[in-house]
């Protein structure tokens, strides 16, 4: 059984229960915009089909549309989502994703052999493979072993207002505006999107969630 050796390079933590949206733009020591290991937001909510749970994980954001064409996922950085579902706040399954030439590679959910910041990936438990999206095209998803899959570049579904959140902060307002204005508005990310049937998750009715991305030592 083939394993590879990741190690962590930038984690963001969240807890879940049936929806989850959690975001950090940039702002995380040793990353700037753009870097294939910046988590911007993670997002866990039930599917379309409610038998199903959705975990998307957004990184690089902040791109312009000219950047985002030049984008890509790095063959060296795997996403790992982590999920706890015994409420101890160890991952029990995980379900990883890595780059290969211009599709999208996933694994699990399995229980790892480590958990924390180091990471394998079991090959066996390969999940299915998906083709890397292009800026501007038609979105490419695929189904295979009961899961949906998409990886590529997606608008920053973020909502903050930045300029109202630093006059609140100086004291020259006392809350937000209803409406308020998009910071993020024009500005893309990279995402992971993996639906997975609640059976493989285990029988829990609440579970705690996060994602990391690792760089391959």
């Amino acid at each position: 059984m083939k394993k590879t050796k990741m190690i962590l390079g930038l984690s963001l933590v969240v807890i879940s229960g049936l929806i989850l949206v959690a975001a950090d733009h940039i702002d995380a020591p040793g990353t700037m915009s753009g870097d294939a290991g910046d988590i911007t937001d993670v997002y866990t909510f039930q599917g379309q089909d409610t038998n199903n749970l959705v975990f998307a994980v957004n990184t690089q954001g902040l791109l312009s549309p000219n950047a985002t064409s030049a984008a890509t996922f790095k063959e060296n950085v795997m996403v790992e989502v982590n999920i706890d579902n015994t409420g101890d706040k160890v991952e029990d399954l995980v379900i990883q994703a890595i780059k290969r030439g211009d599709k999208m590679y996933f694994f699990g959910p399995y229980a790892p052999t480590s958990t924390g910041t180091s990471s394998m990936i079991k090959t066996s438990a390969a999940s299915g493979e998906v083709a890397i999206s292009t800026y501007g095209a038609m979105p490419v998803t695929a189904s295979q072993n009961g899961m949906k899959f998409f990886a590529g570049p997606r608008d920053d579904p973020f909502f903050f207002d930045l300029g109202q959140f630093k006059s609140i902060l100086a004291g020259t307002a006392t809350g937000f505006n209803n409406p308020g204005t998009d910071t993020f508005a024009g500005t893309n990310v990279l995402s992971i999107v993996i639906e997975v049937p609640k059976a493989m998750l285990g029988t829990s009715t609440t579970l705690n969630v996060w994602a990391e991305t690792k760089k391959k030592q």
